[in-house]
């Protein structure tokens, strides 16, 4: 018994046995050939036929749906069969994408409460913070036109709109310009790209209820009247909850994918062979 198991013959067909298994196995073990189509995958087809085209599958339809997903179940196992999704890019992209999605899905099977809303919100004031918002009125002076005496009128005017008070007619002082006349409460960032950086934080300065100026732009001179300043400010949660609910599922997935990758990386060991070329800064950070 012994010598024939050290007989040439007897590896061969030890071996072609272990290749037919292994090859058995690749293909579903014994009765791997069989192709179930169940009830409850016919009614997913049908489903998704009528979530398409808006109406129901007629016979012949799903017939031809059931065909092609029989073919398609083929397909998939002939070319894992034969090694066809080794080595290529587009099907290992996917198949990763599909197991961080098996990941994401779980997590999001639980909302957030509000408490974690809220302390996620408490940690991320800066990104909901609404910009500082103003209105005013304005009279535009015009150094090209008036030259050396633009300072002394716009002093002049600036009298003038201060003895009638917040509603004075504007329409014939100062001088003609692009420039609105009244700008309604918007974001201080729509008063920069009107009127320049420098005209922004001047006018943010000015005290509302009451003409002042001149304040310079890189147009002229301006006097300004602030109707109302709304300061930058963190809304409710209520107001957000959507937006902050997004973010934090978004959060979860992403630490539940790296929380993925921590556990499976224990399984492995990686080795990185890095080029002799490589940069020293990432040579001194090691493996990574």
């Amino acid at each position: 018994m012994r010598n024939a198991l050290r007989e040439p013959l007897v590896h061969f067909l030890v071996l072609g046995l272990l290749l037919f298994l292994f090859f058995a196995w690749r293909r579903g073990g014994p009765g791997g050939n069989a192709i179930v189509i169940t009830r409850g995958h016919i009614e997913h087809l049908a489903a998704g036929f009528e979530r398409t085209w808006h109406r129901p599958a007629t016979d012949e339809e799903l017939e031809a749906l059931i065909d092609d997903h029989v073919k398609e179940e083929i397909a998939a196992r002939e070319a894992v069969a034969s090694g066809l999704d080794r080595d290529d890019t587009i099907i290992r992209r996917r198949l990763r994408q599909k197991l961080e999605f098996l990941v994401e899905d779980a997590v999001e099977e639980a909302p957030p409460s509000d408490a974690e809303l809220q302390a996620w919100l408490n940690g991320h004031l800066e990104a909901f913070r609404a910009e500082p918002r103003i209105s005013f009125r304005q009279v535009f002076v015009s150094p090209q036109r008036r030259g050396a005496s633009a300072s002394a009128d716009a002093a002049r005017i600036l009298a003038r709109l201060r003895a009638v008070g917040p509603e004075a007619d504007v329409a014939r002082l100062g001088d003609p310009t692009m420039l609105p006349a009244d700008l309604p409460l918007g974001p201080v960032r729509e008063v920069r790209l009107s009127f320049g950086d420098d005209f922004a934080r001047a006018i943010e300065a000015v005290a509302p209820g009451r003409w002042a100026g001149p304040v310079q732009s890189s147009y002229g001179l301006h006097l300004v009247l602030v109707r109302e300043r709304v300061a930058a400010a963190v809304p409710d949660l209520a107001a957000i909850r959507r937006e902050v609910e997004r973010e934090v599922l978004t959060e979860r997935r992403r630490k539940a994918v790296d929380a993925l990758y921590q556990r499976l990386l224990s399984r492995y060991t990686v080795t990185v062979e890095r080029p002799a070329s490589a940069p020293a800064t990432a040579a001194a950070g090691g493996p990574r």
